[in-house]
């Protein structure tokens, strides 16, 4: 009762001198404590390096090969090499492209298609997203220093602009290499396949897009070669693209509304449900809080959880945390 009559004590002396609102630059009490807060701790994949990425990738084709490699006789289709016929049926499966010119005809064969896909598709989806990922941020600071190359721009600037368009800059890199893959597979296709040049583009089209209609794809050994690779370059760079692209849209409509929120002026309303230990008066803990919950950071739900999380913490229920509250509750 004490602590929370106190509590109501430094509401009145807050909000009755403007001085210390000026004077006080962290209002709630911070004094920086939240730099010292260790970063959260990455998920799998996220703390992978792109070694180990692609060492998982390398293991995961070697093992499908492996396998196709030893059934080969009852993949059905066009056929140029062993090795490079069977590499290159793995890529076209776990990217679900599915051309048709190469497939399983017998039940053993089929049931390693199916085992391989679906985990084909997870290694696509999980790690290599997550490799296109790390190699398009590593790009965002060389496209930055190359839109302002006639500027005298400090590096600390261009990093600071990198941050604030990051999700840009990603939509930009990813679009250019979209362009780079589907000029160089449309290259690759007339020369080495013999194509017309729509015939080309049109298979592009349809890889990527992992359409796979069937009626053009890579027959000849050279062409295949050249498929392995551009094939999971491609699909996942599309995809990629299409992600940045609603992340975007989705950063966009956040500052929007983060804009509007904190330009509309306040109401009596808006008192009232900022006011949450319903005391008359808003703290300015309150009004953060509520603010946030205009801007859709957080929800009402995420409040209670805290809340709750606060009280478990708060072992002498005196309504702070001390260190004899932490040192209880361990």
């Amino acid at each position: 009762m004490k602590a929370k009559e106190d509590c109501a004590t430094t509401r009145r002396r807050y909000h009755s001198s403007k001085s210390a609102s000026e004077e006080n630059t962290d209002p709630l009490g911070y004094n920086g404590a939240l730099d010292s807060v260790p970063p959260l701790v990455s998920s799998w994949p996220n703390n992978l390096s792109i070694s180990q990425i692609f060492m998982i990738l390398a293991l995961y084709l070697g093992i499908g090969t492996t396998s196709f490699f030893l059934v080969r006789d009852q993949l059905d289709g066009k056929k140029t090499n062993g090795i490079l016929d069977v590499i290159y049926f793995c890529i076209v499966t776990m990217t679900t492209v599915g051309y048709g010119d190469l497939v399983p005809s017998t039940t053993l064969a089929k049931l390693l298609a199916c085992l391989f896909v679906f985990t084909g598709m997870a290694v696509v989806g999980i790690l290599l997203s997550r490799a296109a990922d790390y190699l398009v941020e590593k790009q965002e600071v060389l496209l930055a220093q190359a839109i302002h190359l006639r500027d005298k721009v400090a590096p600390s600037e261009i990093l600071k602009q990198v941050e604030t368009n990051k999700t840009k800059y990603k939509v930009v890199m990813t679009m250019v290499t979209m362009l780079a893959l589907v000029v160089a597979g449309t290259l690759v296709l007339t020369v080495v396949e013999k194509m017309r040049i729509v015939d080309a583009f049109y298979c592009v089209c349809a890889t990527i897009t992992t359409l796979g209609y069937g009626d053009e794809s890579f027959s000849t050994q050279g062409g295949r070669l050249f498929a392995v690779f551009w094939i999971l370059s491609s699909t996942i760079c599309l995809a990629q693209f299409y992600f940045y692209l609603t992340e975007l849209y989705t950063e966009r409509r956040q500052r929007s509304l983060v804009k509007w929120v904190l330009g509309r002026k306040l109401t009596y309303a808006d008192i009232e449900a900022a006011d949450l230990d319903n005391d008359k008066v808003v703290s300015v803990a309150e009004f953060i809080l509520y603010k946030l919950k205009e801007m859709e950071k957080i929800n009402q739900n995420d409040i209670l959880v805290l809340k709750e999380c606060f009280r478990n913490l708060d072992v002498d229920q005196s309504g702070t945390l001390t260190a004899a509250d932490i040192m209880s509750a361990a």
